[in-house]
């Protein structure tokens, strides 16, 4: 058995801000430190074979605290980036409906549909994160890898593992260093463990 254990990133300054980060490197905050600390504590006793990660730092960093507890270095996958939001990005909600009046409903109710200006689509980011997950699975038979990446991006990744319409991605909540668990029996993904961020209570 595989076992995959998916982490989101801490916060960061923009996620306190509600803006739109996408691919711009978005730094963790300090309380994001602390998340990627207590993460990183909460998955000390599992037996961990490797570590990969988003190249944008707020995955990076918080995938490193969770290495640096097993003795491993970070593998970096830019295709496990959150998606492009092109023009969005640095972007409020407000000022987005005020720009685009119409087009940002589209990314709550009908993502599948969406082509975020100058961005990517929902479509293309499941296409190259899934990729790049079904790879990081195969290289590792019968062990236990961490992936950190992004909210969007892990719900794209969850809805290709389910067989899930795009247009309920946002239907899976994903909390900063919220904790996945997803067991493949004889190739087949079975999610046994969803947006758990129990440690951030402890």
């Amino acid at each position: 058995m595989t076992r995959l254990i998916v982490v989101r990133h801490g916060q960061t300054l923009w996620n306190l801000e509600r803006k739109y980060q996408g691919h711009s490197d978005i730094a963790l905050t300090d309380k994001g430190i602390k998340q990627a600390e207590a993460v990183a504590a909460r998955l000390a006793e599992e037996k961990i074979d490797a570590v990969y990660a988003s190249d944008l730092s707020r995955a990076f960093k918080t995938a490193a605290c969770i290495a640096d507890k097993h003795g491993l270095t970070v593998h970096v996958v830019p295709a496990l980036r959150e998606i492009k939001f092109g023009d969005w990005e640095g972007l409020t909600y407000e000022q987005i409906s005020e720009q685009w009046p119409g087009l940002l409903g589209k990314l709550w109710t009908t993502p599948d549909e969406l082509q975020i200006p100058g961005g990517e689509s929902f479509q293309q980011l499941k296409e190259r994160a899934y990729t790049a997950i079904e790879k990081i699975v195969a290289a590792h038979p019968d062990q236990t890898v961490i992936v950190v990446a992004h909210g969007g991006t892990i719900g794209t990744i969850l809805c290709a593992m389910l067989d899930i319409h795009l247009n309920h991605v946002w239907s899976i909540r994903q909390d900063n260093t919220a904790v996945n668990i997803i067991e493949y029996y004889e190739g087949r993904p079975t999610i046994t463990l969803l947006n758990c961020a129990r440690h951030l209570e402890e």
